[in-house]
């Protein structure tokens, strides 16, 4: 065993504490994530003239990352949660960061796809106030996302959760004496860096309005398909279906499909539209 392979018996999941508050690596990484999704969306409006102004941009920022964080955490009461029920039936403790003793433990659970339909929400909600072309902000997002989520996914890693599948790979990590793929990192790279190269080189060749926003949907539903074989299934949920599906998968296919379906409607109307 290398040094690699045994990362996580040297590393401390904390990064420092304040005022006995601990702050993990993850949260740190979450915080990088959201400023560089807004960095890289503040460098193409300015690289690809958007029609958008600095104060709108931020102004929408703070009403994505509203939707992304409610649509995250409910999402992961809804979809993957045991204790749904309970949840519901007691809605404050969504958003509780103590546990039964009064000590602080954090908030843990959040969905990747609970936070699109959340941040959908949001900016459905966000074009209708302040009457704006819905589907520019899509591209834009579309292009920014990918690589702030890059940082969400090494989050995921240097927090230990979300593990991979047993492996015999030198690149294994031991996670409680048994080596498994970092899957973590390969979603990194899958839905993050390939989806936002992808998607940079084609944004000169998109045909209509919202294109980009559409296809990082389904760039990042194929993605996360793929990454999800190397994932180990939630625990509490295991394979749902054939033996393999995971409920990461199922999800990814609904979104996929959904969005392949609004590929082809926009397409479709792009040619009426151009004759």
């Amino acid at each position: 065993m290398n040094m690699w392979n045994s990362l996580y018996s040297h590393f401390d999941p904390v990064a420092f504490s304040v005022f006995g508050i601990l702050v993990h690596w993850y949260g740190i990484m979450y915080v990088l994530a959201l400023l560089l999704a807004l960095v890289v969306a503040k460098w193409l409006v300015k690289k690809d003239s958007y029609p958008i102004t600095n104060a709108l941009l931020d102004s929408y920022f703070i009403w994505v990352e509203i939707g992304v964080i409610l649509g995250a955490r409910l999402g992961y009461i809804i979809f993957y949660d045991p204790y749904t029920s309970y949840y519901l039936t007691n809605p404050w403790q969504i958003f509780n960061p103590f546990d039964t003793n009064g000590e602080f433990v954090g908030i843990s659970g959040m969905s990747y796809h609970g936070a699109v339909i959340g941040f959908l929400i949001a900016s459905v909600l966000f074009a209708k106030v302040k009457k704006v072309n819905f589907w520019l902000f899509m591209d834009l997002a579309g292009l920014s996302i990918p690589l702030g989520y890059v940082f969400g996914r090494i989050g995921n890693f240097l927090n230990q959760e979300l593990i991979g599948r047993e492996t015999t790979s030198s690149f294994g990590i031991l996670v409680d004496g048994v080596l498994r793929h970092p899957s973590q990192l390969y979603e990194a790279f899958l839905e993050g860096i390939v989806v936002f190269v992808i998607l940079y080189f084609y944004r000169k060749k998109a045909r209509f309005v919202g294109e980009i926003g559409i296809l990082y949907g389904i760039l990042y539903s194929l993605m996360r398909f793929l990454a999800e074989f190397f994932r180990e299934p939630d625990s509490q949920l295991g394979f749902i279906a054939f033996g393999w599906l995971t409920q990461g998968q199922l999800l990814s296919l609904l979104i996929g499909a959904f969005c392949f379906v609004l590929w082809l409607y926009k397409s479709a109307q792009n040619r009426k539209k151009n004759g």
